[in-house]
């Protein structure tokens, strides 16, 4: 029987990699998407028409209710969720001083709210079944800091304190939990990024000078989510070029 992936934001360029990656190993993909989100229905038609029959699921992942019925319905349509990539996330960059409550709030619930919210709703489960893995993705900024992301840093490192202590909580009943932090990955949002500034500000930050590729990602993910994975927890993996190295 195929274990059951669900990870949030699937639908964007880092989420669809992940998602692609998965499916190709075996794993049943369910994906999330926000309520709000247009296209979806067309990016799973899309992706039917590729050959993989991904389930997507609307969800507000910072309502802690509306993620308890989505994991509900994916539990009773598809099965248990035994991989969980939190990957939903978003930006709202601005300077501190200019920085409203509501750009703190909405990154904040977006990006470190959804971690609880989701992970909460299938950590029994795990725990019963002796065997789970919960990948969080957080960011290179969550790491080094980044000037205008307050909020988006704050919200990425706490998502690697979260890692931490429930790494240690859950360890001995079979289920692991791991942060990665990417650097610049080649999205459809890094790319869309003026040339010269890539060229000029960011590459030179990267030693292997160039972008990451979502593949790159989606495979560490894979290995995270394997059976060989079983002795990794608790852990911040960096997967950015080596533009930050701590």
């Amino acid at each position: 029987m195929s274990h059951v992936a669900l990870i949030t934001g699937g639908m964007g360029g880092l989420g669809e990699a992940i998602c692609i990656k998965m499916a190709a190993l075996g794993y049943k993909v369910v994906t999330t998407y926000s309520p709000s989100n247009t296209s979806a229905q067309e990016w799973l038609t899309k992706m039917h028409h590729l050959g993989y029959g991904f389930i997507g699921v609307p969800c507000d992942v910072t309502d802690y209710d509306a993620c308890k019925a989505c994991v509900a319905q994916v539990e009773k349509d598809v099965g248990p969720v035994d991989v969980l990539v939190n990957n939903a996330g978003i930006t709202r960059d601005i300077t501190f001083k200019k920085m409203t409550k509501s750009d703190w709030d909405s990154v904040l619930h977006t990006n470190l709210d959804s971690v609880f919210n989701m992970t909460k709703q299938v950590m029994d489960g795990m725990t019963a079944r002796k065997w789970g893995r919960v990948i969080n993705v957080s960011s290179v900024n969550g790491q080094k800091g980044a000037f205008g992301q307050t909020n988006y840093s704050a919200a990425k490192a706490g998502m690697h304190g979260f890692t931490k202590a429930l790494a240690l909580e859950v360890a001995k009943h079979g289920v692991t939990v791991n942060t990665i932090s990417p650097g610049y990955i080649g999205t459809k949002m890094v790319t869309a990024i003026p040339n010269e500034i890539l060229e000029s500000k960011i590459l030179p930050q990267i030693p292997v000078a160039r972008l990451g590729k979502p593949e790159e990602i989606a495979g560490l993910v894979a290995y995270l989510a394997s059976d060989e994975a079983a002795f990794l927890t608790g852990a911040n993996i960096s997967i950015n070029g080596g533009q930050h190295m701590y």
